[in-house]
């Protein structure tokens, strides 16, 4: 006979966890003290939210869900951010709450909190585990629901009385997600589209990727000389450096890829949806009638045609498609090679850092060191913000399983992504690029780096604002300067004062010895990055920002 918190414990052992990541709380105390005769490790973390963005970025980098332990109420609330960031994502995540004892259900009990009603609208699967003898049968579930079709969260509640009961249960044995894979009718429908066009493109994106599959879409695109692009952050999806590389179709979207996607008869979309952002706002392509032949092939069957009516559909995941469509021999068009050759030249020209920005440190010449000196095994990691396009644009990204950035927009995730990266990678450099707002928002887990012994490289990027806000109140309300200034704090002595790496960069000369610095203390770092605040992108100063709403 075991404890429902042994059960809890017993069941994730099965399913192949090695890393769970929380904040605890009196609710699950059975499921603390299983832990501690498990090996599965428990890295606690400073908050709730946090924790979740952990358990979500480890996700990304592994394929199987990622585990959140929170306590009820405020615990459970605060996780709801990473909870957001794992169904806009795609992402396979687990989070376990605590909840109040069964008898007390309904009476508004001590942070009682009705869960299917809080995360009925993110998670795939809210339930609650009423008798210890069902926690086999739901944590399979769990894990079978969350990586299923669209990966998603799953939310289980854990009623304290029920973790404390006793029974005699087995755990279920290791899930594995379910494939699904194209049709050979729809394979030869694919095949007869794709002869019949003459401006192909294809476009990758979403979750449920492998290694494996990586390697298969280079080699389909190479048999066929297509141009590849890649959605919003899932730039580590195809390597850069490869001639069919186009770029990616996110926030500040290189025009001449917004014309290709524009201009092709073929959109063959693997893998995502052509939702807000890769569509430009819905503007790319029409509704419903895209008035552009497209393939949609995705593992969500919910997820065809919900705003674009395509040529074929495809419920099937990318690597069973790619396998599928192995043995097409349509001969590539004559025009498809120049197409995809005049594509990566725009890119490599979109992608080439500024010479120049206002202020004394230039990020152009710090990324131009960064992908000179950096291995391409190195990770990266960002939240939201302006300060994030020197990541998406300039970073030459070469191997998959190097990026974990929120699709969402989530501020506030690079810190913890960046933790959960170094724990899973300790072998490897994991950068955290963040915005002086952005890493405000989780910067105390900074903390949990310190603990954890994650060397983390964290480049705090400080211009004294919040900057896309800013931007866009320069745009719409031009000099009328409100909520979006920050005093901030001395970020190096922030990190020195938890037993961390400090370095402050002022100039542009400063940068690459004092990463030098941070990366051989083999400590968790952040490198203070002063950045004028003029220098709001790339290309644009805030003062013609301001100028450009002024004279609309």
């Amino acid at each position: 006979m075991k404890t429902g918190g042994q059960l809890i414990v017993e069941a994730l052992e099965a399913q192949g966890v090695r890393r769970v990541f929380g904040v605890p709380g009196e609710s699950y105390l059975a499921v603390l003290d299983a832990l501690h005769d498990s090996p599965i490790e428990m890295v606690v973390c400073r908050h709730e939210g946090a924790a979740a963005m952990m358990a979500e970025a480890q996700a990304k980098l592994t394929g199987r869900p990622g585990i959140c332990l929170v306590t009820r109420g405020p615990g459970a609330t605060n996780a709801a951010s990473g909870i957001h960031v794992a169904q806009q994502d795609e992402t396979p995540l687990i989070v376990l709450v605590g909840q109040i004892e069964r008898g007390m259900r309904g009476r508004d009990a001590f942070q009682e909190v009705d869960y299917g009603k809080l995360f009925g609208g993110m998670a795939k699967w809210v339930a609650e585990i009423d008798s210890a003898d069902r926690v086999p049968e739901m944590i399979s579930r769990a894990f079978h629901t969350a990586m299923a079709g669209r990966p998603g969260p799953v939310v289980l509640a854990l009623p304290e009385d029920t973790l404390t009961e006793v029974a005699d249960a087995v755990a279920a044995p290791l899930a594995e997600a379910v494939e699904s894979a194209p049709t050979p009718s729809q394979v030869a429908e694919f095949g007869r589209l794709l002869a019949k066009a003459e401006r192909p493109l294809l476009v990758v994106g979403g979750s449920r990727w492998t290694e494996e599959s990586v390697a298969a879409l280079q080699g389909f695109a190479e048999r066929f000389s297509l141009p590849v692009a890649v959605t919003f952050r899932r730039q580590m999806l195809f390597d850069h450096a490869h001639p069919l590389y186009a770029g990616d179709v996110g926030l500040g979207i290189n025009p001449k890829l917004s014309a290709l996607v524009a201009d092709s008869d073929l959109l063959i979309l693997l893998g995502d949806r052509f939702s807000e952002v890769p569509s430009q706002s819905y503007t790319l392509l029409g509704i419903p009638d895209p008035g552009k032949a497209v393939v949609h092939v995705h593992p969500g069957a919910e997820e065809i045609g919900r705003v674009h009516r395509p040529a074929l559909g495809v419920v099937a995941t990318p690597g069973a498609f790619l396998e599928a469509v192995s043995g097409l021999t349509v001969p590539p068009s004559p025009g498809w090679a120049a197409r995809a050759e005049a594509a990566h030249a725009a890119y490599e020209a979109w992608s080439t850092p500024p010479k120049s920005i206002p202020g004394d440190v230039q990020m152009g010449d710090v990324m131009a060191w960064l992908n000179e000196r950096l291995a391409d095994d190195a990770v990266f990691t960002n939240g939201a913000g302006n300060y994030a396009t020197w990541i998406h644009r300039f970073r030459r990204f070469r191997r998959f399983g190097t990026q974990a950035a929120p699709v969402c927009g989530s501020m506030g995730y690079g810190l913890p992504a960046a933790v959960a990266a170094k724990l899973e990678h300790p072998e490897r450099d994991v950068l955290c690029f963040a915005g002086d707002g952005c890493f405000q928002m989780t910067g105390l887990e900074f903390g949990t780096a310190v603990q954890e012994g994650a060397a983390v490289l964290v480049l705090v990027i400080d211009n004294g604002m919040y900057g896309t806000i800013r931007m866009h109140q320069e745009r719409e309300y031009p000099g009328r300067v409100s909520g979006t200034q920050l005093r901030n704090p001395d970020f190096a002595a922030f990190a020195r004062s938890y037993g961390g790496h400090g370095e402050t960069v002022e100039r542009t000369e400063e940068f690459a010895p004092a990463f030098e610095r941070a990366r051989a203390s083999g400590l968790p770092a952040i490198i203070h990055v002063k950045l004028d605040p003029e220098a709001l992108t790339p290309t644009r100063t805030l003062s013609e920002i301001r100028a450009a709403g002024a004279s609309r």
